[in-house]
């Protein structure tokens, strides 16, 4: 690992069914995801969040790929949010569930965990 940079550099949330997700986090997160190419030889559709290089933190996309499930699974994937409630409610609204609603973590801030429709646990991390 480099010492000089943030440990994550990429992420990728497996789907069911990439329409259904898109408009999860599209709605969720009121951002508009961008189609990716496939890597050579690899059958994978791929919907990239928005990112700037030149900007904090890592970028990732939605991905469905035959024989990978969503779902399940021990790693978490935390969102940047303003205020992690407004997030947690339209989470709600695009047809995902709470597992645990916004509550404090001391100084770091605040999270709350929310299933989106392909059964991945998120999370949503703000300091208000």
């Amino acid at each position: 690992m480099n010492p000089n940079r943030n440990p994550v550099g990429w992420f990728e949330l497996y789907v069911q069914d990439m329409e259904r997700a898109k408009n999860f986090y599209q709605n969720t997160f009121q951002v508009t995801l961008q189609p990716l190419g496939s890597p050579v030889g690899v059958p994978i559709e791929m919907w990239a969040f928005p990112m700037g290089m030149d900007l904090p933190g890592c970028s990732g996309a939605l991905a469905k790929m035959e024989g990978k499930d969503s779902g399940g699974g021990g790693t978490i994937i935390y969102f940047s949010c303003a205020d992690c409630a407004v997030e947690t409610t339209r989470a709600v609204a695009n047809g995902g569930r709470i597992q645990q609603d916004k509550f404090s973590i001391g100084d770091y801030g605040f999270i709350s965990l929310v299933y989106d429709t392909e059964g991945n646990l998120i999370g949503l991390h703000s300091m208000q």
